[in-house]
């Protein structure tokens, strides 16, 4: 079963992520700031991060880039999803420069959430 790490800080946002992912059948764990993020990454290799722009300690640009600077070629090629409230077309590109593979802008529907998970893991039924 994939493995999805969600990383916000905000509860219900993280809650409802969560929820959603388990009704499609992934297995998931949820961090709260940037830095038990990026230590959940290194210890539980998830298959794809969902993760929050706008956190405490180390917010999630810097997790995306030290993600994509691991040493481990499979942890830096780890998919991650951006869901974030930062959305104008500047944003977009400061998050793609430091690795985010696909964003999802908040507020957001289910249902682009579970297209956006699908396609970054394929193999996963929607």
């Amino acid at each position: 079963m994939p493995h999805v790490l969600v990383v916000d800080d905000d509860p219900v946002v993280a809650d409802l992520v969560a929820f959603r992912l388990r009704r499609m059948g992934l297995e998931v764990t949820v961090e709260t700031d940037g830095e038990t993020g990026l230590a959940a990454v290194h210890r539980l290799r998830p298959d794809l991060v969902v993760l929050d722009w706008l956190m405490p300690r180390m917010d999630g640009l810097e997790v995306c880039r030290a993600l994509r600077a691991d040493a481990d070629p499979a942890l830096a090629r780890t998919p991650v999803l951006m869901l974030t409230a930062k959305s104008q077309e500047p944003d977009l590109e400061r998050g793609f420069a430091a690795g985010a593979t696909d964003f999802v802008t908040k507020p957001f529907s289910t249902r682009e959430l579970v297209s956006r998970v699908t396609a970054a893991l394929p193999a996963v039924p929607a």
